[in-house]
């Protein structure tokens, strides 16, 4: 299974992404028995957000993980632009730990540039926050490379341990400069919403021959494949999000998929790189 390291920690690097889990209590124990499954089948990243159902995803997650060795998973939770103060961040993230039901996240991020609060005044919170030990380490999401170049600049700006980003066939603009960024800082990417939303974005990947054949050649599911090939070159985490048991098990084993160099080669002339800069994509 390919791993990806985050702050000196190595793991799988299929995890479990939440959003839009948590909301609905019909679909509540499914949802619960997903996380679970794929805990068991090998997952240790879960990432979360205190905007996820103002509260309710995490407050799943806590639920899901109650049974697990707290110290053996990798929990990523998100602060809000408005809550990144030195007024609020503290407060936030202490909500945060109380409905996850930990004491600290292995990973807390800036959900998104804020408009009104100094980046630098975030940055001195998440440090002030991983100096009490309620972090174990920060990062930051929906980041561009502009972004990533300011926060660089700041005296503790390369302490980032992450970055994420929406990544996914339909969605490769990142791959321009901010993924080469990256990878020159050593910077791990996070790649939400990496099966499309379903193949809700373009509605062209589901049933693509190319999809379907690479698919039928590796045994696995057309999501499967969209799945293994955010992960192909490393240094990524990528977070599906599943409310059934099957689709949790089947996003773990696309961890083990590896394409060859023919595969490569012919999703990339079917789902060509971005050949100019372009705008952040973001959901």
């Amino acid at each position: 299974m390919k791993t990806v390291t985050i702050n000196q920690q190595t793991m799988p690097a299929v995890g479990i992404g939440t959003w839009h889990m948590g909301d609905s209590a019909a679909s509540h124990k499914d949802e619960v028995a997903a996380i679970q499954a794929a805990i068991n089948a090998g997952a240790v990243a879960i990432d979360t957000a205190e905007m996820y159902g103002n509260g309710r995803s995490e407050r799943l997650v806590g639920e899901a993980i109650h049974p697990f060795d707290r110290q053996q998973l990798f929990l990523i939770d998100k602060v809000l632009p408005s809550n990144a103060s030195h007024a609020r961040l503290e407060q936030s993230l202490d909500r945060s730990l109380n409905l996850v039901g930990t004491d600290y996240f292995d990973l807390y991020l800036l959900h998104w540039r804020s408009g009104t609060i100094p980046l630098a005044e975030t940055v001195d919170e998440l440090e002030r926050m991983q100096a009490k030990g309620k972090i174990k380490s920060w990062g930051v999401s929906n980041f561009d490379t502009s972004d990533l170049e300011e926060l660089w600049q700041l005296p503790a700006g390369d302490h980032c341990a992450a970055n994420e980003d929406l990544y996914n066939l339909d969605e490769r603009g990142i791959e321009f400069d901010l993924i080469p960024w990256q990878a020159h800082h050593q910077l791990p990417l996070i790649a939400y919403s990496p099966l499309a939303e379903a193949d809700t974005i373009s509605g062209q990947l589901s049933h693509n021959k190319l999809l379907k054949e690479l698919a039928s050649n590796h045994h696995a599911s057309v999501y499967q494949v969209m799945l293994a090939w955010t992960i192909r070159n490393g240094n990524v985490l990528t977070i599906p999000k599943a409310g059934q048991v099957q689709h949790a098990l089947d996003n773990v084993k696309a961890g083990e998929i590896t394409f060859s160099e023919d595969e490569l080669a012919a999703l990339t002339q079917a789902f060509p790189k971005p050949k100019r800069k372009q705008s952040l994509a973001i959901i």
